[in-house]
């Protein structure tokens, strides 16, 4: 196990590090339960130019706190009242800066995903989409502010894997003007656990 370190998510370039999230490997140890897939699909947000961002113009509310705060922190929130959503802070404190992660490829823990989803893990929609993803994984309100050095939320390297990064235009942030059209969605390519749309941060 390797561990990303805090340095990784306190770079300055969001967009970068959103496409170099895509192949790493996430993880979740809820009450016990590890799961882990790898990340194959990401958007970035820029809390100060970016229309999309909750936080753009310095909108620090209740729920966009933490945004604020240094990255390697999780931005959890939930959408329609219905879903839950699993971010990653970057960048240094007061930015806002995040990355959605919004599907994974399952590997490990997919006995407890199939209880928590209630579907069979050859099933796409497992832990495609970012709403799917956290239910699988166990993500809840709960994790919000969780630091990623821990032992509850993690991210690890994962060496040796080859494939290509494609960008593309994000999902579900039409309201954002010509930041509609931004390509700081980042896919692997090819890989079927890429979702076929939904909601943005």
């Amino acid at each position: 196990m390797r561990k990303l370190n805090k340095n990784f998510y306190l770079r300055e370039d969001v967009v970068q590090i959103a496409k170099e999230l895509v192949g790493k490997k996430l993880y979740s140890n809820i009450n016990g339960q590890v799961c882990g897939g790898i990340i194959v699909e990401t958007e970035a947000y820029n809390g100060r130019t970016d229309k999309a961002c909750h936080a753009y113009l310095n909108k620090n509310t209740k729920r966009t706190q933490i945004m604020f705060g240094e990255g390697g922190m999780t931005y959890v929130y939930i959408c329609y009242g219905i879903h839950k959503m699993f971010n990653i802070v970057t960048n240094m404190a007061n930015l806002a800066d995040a990355v959605l992660i919004r599907a994974i490829e399952p590997l490990a823990g997919v006995n407890y995903m199939e209880i928590r989803r209630n579907i069979k893990s050859n099933k796409v929609a497992l832990t495609s989409g970012p709403g799917n993803l956290c239910k699988a994984m166990g993500i809840d309100l709960m994790h919000y502010g969780t630091d990623l050095s821990g032992n509850v939320i993690w991210i690890e390297e994962n060496e040796g894997k080859i494939f290509e990064v494609e960008a593309r235009k994000r999902v579900g942030v039409d309201y954002a003007g010509r930041d509609k059209d931004l390509p700081w969605r980042f896919i692997m390519k090819g890989n079927k656990w890429v979702s076929k749309r939904n909601f943005g941060l």
